[in-house]
């Protein structure tokens, strides 16, 4: 008798870390997911931006980032499923992600989970998109366990003053990424490269959910996409592959309004 596969297990209920704003009985909402390492609070600038003070946005911690409580299973999937739940819960209708939060959006998309508009900033689909140190680093871990990722974590808090902010808030964003545990960290970053080394056509399978989504990358600093996954989006009919000219590395915080313009973009395409 030959087993039948096994079904994944539904996610644990997660003691959700949430920022809001707006207000309460808005007409839209927008769940907004931040990168790994960062907290909801890392979209403070972007969810203070007038163009979006009558939506309701609701910023969520992922599990294992920022100090939030570790997750029992730090793959993308299992974010995804979690993510899905809360997105049905607070009635989202478009999702926006930075980074890792970009790639649990993308996977939502790619599933068949969610079907509102998405904005995915700073989006990898496949190992190339992410720079050769920082996957040597990860892969680093397995011989010298945690030691790695104290040096990541303290290089993402030293990148921080780049960012046009108050000391004080300088000072906030560095917190988030020293709340980091390097266990969850390791596990969480090991999780994602094996997700990024399941290439499967991501590009083609994001354009064939027929979701409206909104790609968008500065020309430097914050990663990028392969030449063919480029070529992919720019010709599918329901995204917009959004370039912002120079160097930025922290997409919310650095171009808020930017942002904020996209996300107003994408709301409108959510049906009356």
């Amino acid at each position: 008798m030959t087993p039948s596969a096994a079904t994944p297990s539904p996610p644990m209920a997660v003691d959700w870390q949430l920022r809001e704003s707006g207000p309460a009985n808005a007409e839209r909402t927008v769940l907004l997911l931040p990168g790994g390492m960062c907290s909801a609070g890392s979209y403070a600038e972007v969810m203070a931006q007038p163009g979006l003070a009558q939506t309701r946005l609701i910023a969520a911690t992922l599990p294992g980032q920022a100090g939030a409580p570790s997750p029992d299973d730090y793959s993308v999937e299992n974010y995804a499923r979690s993510v899905t739940e809360l997105a049905t819960r607070v009635g989202a209708d478009a999702v926006v992600g930075f980074s890792m939060g970009a790639v649990v959006a993308a996977e939502m998309v790619m599933s068949g989970r969610y079907t509102g508009p998405v904005v995915l900033l700073s989006l990898s689909l496949s190992p190339r998109d992410e720079p050769a140190f920082f996957r040597a680093m990860i892969r680093s871990t397995i011989v010298l366990g945690n030691v790695p990722m104290r040096a990541l974590a303290a290089g993402a808090g030293s990148m921080v003053k780049r960012i046009p902010a108050s000391p004080d808030r300088q000072s906030q964003l560095r917190e988030d990424f020293r709340r980091n545990r390097t266990r969850d960290m390791r596990l969480g970053l090991h999780a994602y490269l094996r997700w990024l080394h399941r290439d499967d056509g991501r590009a083609e399978r994001l354009c064939e959910s027929g979701v409206p989504m909104w790609i968008v990358h500065a020309e430097k600093g914050d990663g990028g996409l392969t030449d063919g996954e480029r070529r992919a989006l720019v010709a599918c009919p329901n995204a917009h592959v959004v370039t912002v000219p120079g160097e930025v590395f922290f997409l919310p915080n650095e171009i808020p309004e930017r942002i904020a313009a996209i996300v107003c973009e994408a709301l409108a395409a959510v049906p009356a």
